[in-house]
């Protein structure tokens, strides 16, 4: 990170972090070495509405078409801003169809509008004092918000300090290749190994991003998804009864 950098951004000291991190794991050294540096880039304008707005639009779809419809999502509002809470809930749904979202992304976005006026989604400063557990308990509420969501508005929004995403590809296939597993991890293995990251687990995870980019892409594409284990299936069979010169064969 270089001194220009506004540190302001997050809520923590970052060489504080990746020192402590560092210390006592020199695979992990090794990555921040390679790695560039730390950052983390906050649109300190973006409300948490917009902010989740926006996650929802750009949800299981690729990035270049998310942006064109977004970009009509936003044309809805005055000034380049996206439409208010109220705004959204006055837009026909035919219209947000015409801009490029599903049936179930409207629905979605309808209830983060009212959850959001209701007071449920709560406002940037009321959100910087409340913890990550009421974050996440508040907003998982919001249709098509689950807790991938949430924490990487913790961690881009917030800039918190200690989120784990375990379920994020990205963090898993990072873990792999930092750590020299063949198979992707489960998200319980990778939980239990990131207990050791505390209280900086959004660093570790930054940096987990990074080494898919540092191995490069051949060594990425060499971790594979663990297959599933074969489970065992009982399968009942009605025993039948003959009935055959008054005796009863099983």
């Amino acid at each position: 990170m270089t001194d220009e950098t506004p540190e302001h951004l997050w809520k923590f000291d970052n060489r504080a972090a990746i020192a402590h991190l560092s210390k006592s794991d020199e695979r992990f050294a090794r990555l921040v070495a390679k790695a560039k540096d730390f950052r983390l880039n906050i649109d300190e304008t973006e409300s948490p509405y917009e902010a989740l707005l926006e996650a929802i639009v750009y949800q299981s779809i690729s990035g270049l078409a998310a942006r064109t419809i977004f970009a009509r999502v936003k044309a809805l509002g005055i000034n380049g801003r996206a439409p208010t809470p109220e705004q959204l809930l006055r837009v026909k749904p035919e219209t947000l169809r015409e801009a490029g979202l599903s049936f179930a992304k409207i629905a979605a976005v309808h209830d983060l509008a009212q959850k959001t006026i209701d007071g449920v989604v709560p406002t940037l400063e009321q959100a910087h004092k409340m913890s990550d557990e009421e974050l996440v308990e508040r907003l998982i509420s919001v249709r098509g918000i689950g807790a991938w969501t949430v924490e990487m508005f913790l961690i881009f929004r917030l800039g918190r300090p200690d989120v784990l995403p375990i379920h994020d590809y990205g963090v898993q296939k990072g873990f792999a290749l930092t750590y020299g597993k063949r198979k992707i991890p489960k998200p319980k293995e990778l939980a239990k190994f990131g207990e050791r990251w505390r209280p900086y687990r959004t660093v570790a995870s930054w940096y987990m991003w990074r080494a898919v980019e540092v191995a490069g892409t051949a060594a990425a594409r060499k971790i594979k998804k663990a297959p599933p284990k074969n489970k065992r299936v009982t399968v009942k069979i009605k025993r039948k009864v003959v009935i055959k010169r008054g005796r009863k064969k099983k």
